[in-house]
């Protein structure tokens, strides 16, 4: 204690230069609007310039949680969207049961995802906590993802696009064509068209969608554009290469959409297909 006293007494007449600055600059701050003006205006620079980068660096991390934020009140505007959709046209804007919307929305974050493999996944940051279940289709704003294959209590699994066992309905948009899309293993942004009859007017740029047949995905849903269209080894359809609308090098947050009939139309198939057996 007595070394730091010594040390402020070695200082004295410094300190009590500075002491007498600010004691001059306050008096003339004080009573002088120019110079009070523009020590303000600085001083309030200053400050502005520390809070906005506390404040960028604040809002950049919590850009994950905005961004979840964002993905449920999509999530919620499509489900109001296929409820208007789903309204007949008519004079009565009741809603009727009959009319209910069959698919539901939610949002989700990919936390892990492959690109190198021949069967590719997407791991997302929910699960059955919040209502996820095996078999619901995945998409982004650009087009089709996957399709969950399975779920814990706060993740789920799904298979990615990139994936040589999954396959898609999916039609031509500009003439209702229906053919499935499966990868073939090579490259990441392309795919491939199958079972698109010879006959069948397709030409590069078209738009690939998918047709609802499967009843995970509705209908619409964009899958890429046809980068090229060839006569294949099959005698009886097209050899179509089409370019994936979704990137999956930057495919970060996704939808889940829910087929609220889908067991009903998998235990008709199923039976189905078991009656056909006999």
């Amino acid at each position: 204690m007595l070394r730091i006293l010594q040390f402020l007494y070695s200082l004295r007449s410094f300190l009590l230069f500075v002491l007498l600055e600010v004691l001059a600059i306050s008096l003339i701050v004080s009573n002088n609007s120019p110079q009070g003006a523009a020590f303000f205006n600085s001083s309030n620079a200053v400050t502005g310039s520390i809070l906005k980068t506390r404040s960028d660096v604040v809002d950049f991390f919590s850009l994950a949680e905005d961004n979840e934020a964002l993905l449920s009140q999509n999530a919620l505007l499509l489900e109001q969207l296929k409820t208007i959709n789903a309204i007949p046209d008519s004079v009565t804007l009741e809603l009727d049961s009959a009319f209910e919307a069959q698919y539901t929305f939610r949002g989700a974050r990919i936390i892990s995802n492959s690109l190198r493999f021949s069967q590719n996944h997407i791991t997302l940051n929910k699960g059955s906590k919040d209502g996820v279940k095996p078999g619901m289709g995945v998409f982004n704003e650009q087009g089709v993802v996957g399709r969950v294959q399975s779920v814990s209590d706060n993740f789920s699994v799904a298979f990615s696009l990139l994936n040589t066992e999954m396959r898609i309905s999916s039609k031509l948009k500009s003439n209702g064509s229906f053919g499935s899309i499966n990868w073939d293993g090579k490259d990441s942004k392309k795919t491939k068209l199958l079972y698109v009859p010879r006959h069948v007017k397709a030409s590069p740029g078209d738009t690939i969608v998918t047709n609802g047949f499967s009843a995970v995905f509705p209908e619409g849903i964009m899958v890429g554009t046809i980068e090229s269209v060839d006569q294949s080894s099959d005698p009886n359809s097209l050899d179509i290469v089409v370019n994936l609308s979704v990137d999956f090098s930057k495919v970060h947050y996704v939808y889940l959409v829910e087929n609220s009939r889908l067991a009903e139309i998998d235990s008709l198939q199923k039976q189905s297909e078991i009656e056909n057996e006999f």
